[in-house]
């Protein structure tokens, strides 16, 4: 079998509701046309996390240089963090005409002689697909050498966009680590989750509720993540995709080769986080498991209640724009519900058919999803009475020019908004928003003039 994944079964995913008959591509991004990023940068956001490995970029310095830094995933290993340093091999003019080759293996050695690691992924880009770079038979001579997994990882960014990145990067762990290594202990209620970046930490709000009930985390992908943990993920009993659904064939395959049932869930706001436990419960089909999870949720949610009544006050007859991507258009969006605030449009030019089918359910039939977000939010700001635009950091001039409240919800914020306790921080912030002077004075004429 080849170790280059075929992008034409990814594209076509069959565990997607909207391919049917028709088989409507799953990433619709024209190759050279990667608007949002590239395939590369989408398997380097599914992969970077893990930090007890090494991640070799192949390629012109600029591919890692201007990817660099793009999530804050937090994690708790104790030893050197890898993923707070970049490597790549600075392919050069000359390495195009004589081959690269050789400057990749004395890249390997160089690391592996200074950096002791658990696995080392080495991504292909462009410059180094187009030329024919042999990264397959480099990572198996340098996995006979040195002992641990090598894991090429063929994303060169004319391929397609982040999405479809996200899933050349789960090919590589399916093909080159699951399955790898045996558990040293097994319970019935082993998860892994699956396109869980613990982005600020989101994992952690939710990870000891799980524990707390008995269900251990077995492996993720990749958040807060390890190598050993992930060799051992076909011994789970369930996987569970959160939110990013760009790894939705990563867990049918697991199905298809380990019989892992999986599901598709949410942990942003109150209900989505209740709702998530129960199913995950529910999934594991054990009847004491799932009373101690009806107790926990019936405790949290009742602490959350109390904490949130004087925010709710607040926010009565508060409306909100939401412009994200994915599964934030209906999972934020159901949190500002939560809240006691009207979501009066939502962004879905990123979102997947079924993320847009949850967003108009979730907001109802006179809310707008917008798929031009850039020219559609600010009319609507005026047509709607928004009080508060929720959105990417280049959005916060819209706010400004239009004098509303402006949160920062995408990728690059600092404070988690995850599971219950998430939801006290979303809150929190929104009411600093919402009485911060700056929005209401920025834009006004000084005194004296």
């Amino acid at each position: 079998m080849s170790a280059k994944p075929k992008i034409k079964e990814l594209l076509i995913e069959s565990a997607c509701e909207h391919n049917g008959a028709k088989k409507i591509s799953c990433n619709t991004t024209k190759p050279g046309a990667t608007s949002g990023g590239c395939a590369f940068e989408g398997a380097q956001i599914a992969l970077f996390p893990y930090a007890d490995a090494l991640h070799l970029v192949h390629g012109p310095i600029t591919c890692i240089g201007s990817s660099w830094e793009t999530r804050l995933t937090k994690t708790s290993w104790s030893g050197r963090d890898y993923t707070q340093m970049g490597f790549t091999t600075d392919i050069s003019v000359n390495d195009v005409v004589f081959s690269g080759e050789k400057k990749l293996l004395e890249a390997i050695d160089y690391l592996m002689a200074r950096y002791p690691a658990e696995a080392m992924f080495v991504y292909s880009t462009c410059v180094t697909a187009l030329i024919g770079e042999d990264i397959d038979q480099i990572c198996k001579q340098s996995a006979e050498k040195y002992g641990i997994p090598f894991v090429p990882v063929h994303a060169p960014g004319f391929v397609g966009g982040k999405n479809l990145g996200s899933r050349l990067g789960g090919e590589a762990v399916l093909r080159h680590l699951i399955g790898t290594k045996e558990p040293e202990t097994s319970t019935p209620f082993d998860i892994n989750l699956i396109g869980e970046y613990n982005v600020t930490g989101d994992m952690w709000h939710y990870s000891h509720l799980l524990e707390e009930v008995g269900i251990r985390i077995l492996a993720t992908l990749s958040g807060d993540g390890r190598i050993a943990a992930i060799r051992t993920a076909h011994r789970a009993k369930l996987n569970v995709i959160v939110c990013a659904k760009s790894l939705v064939s990563l867990t049918r395959k697991l199905n298809e080769q380990y019989g892992i049932p999986w599901l598709s869930l949410s942990f942003y706001g109150q209900r989505d986080t209740s709702d998530g436990l129960r199913s995950i419960a529910r999934a594991l089909g054990d009847e004491a498991l799932m009373a101690r999870t009806e107790a926990l949720i019936a405790r949290e949610e009742a602490k959350l209640e109390q904490l949130l009544a004087p925010y709710r006050e607040r926010f009565k007859g508060k409306k909100a724009i939401l412009n994200t991507g994915g599964n934030k258009s209906w999972s934020i969006a159901s949190a500002l519900q939560d809240l006691g605030i009207e979501v009066v449009a939502t962004s879905v030019r990123k979102a997947t058919e079924a993320d847009k089918a949850k967003a108009a359910a979730y907001l109802g039939p006179d809310a707008v999803l917008m798929t031009n977000p850039g020219q559609e939010q600010a009319p609507l700001i005026d047509e709607k009475g928004a009080h508060l635009l929720l959105a990417g950091g280049r959005s916060l001039y819209t706010a400004i020019k239009k004098r509303i409240a402006f949160i920062d919800v995408n990728q690059e914020k600092k404070k988690s908004y995850g599971a219950y306790a998430g939801l006290l921080n979303l809150a929190e912030d929104i009411k600093n928003a919402l009485e911060n002077p700056v929005f209401s004075l920025v834009g006004k004429e000084a005194p004296w003039e």
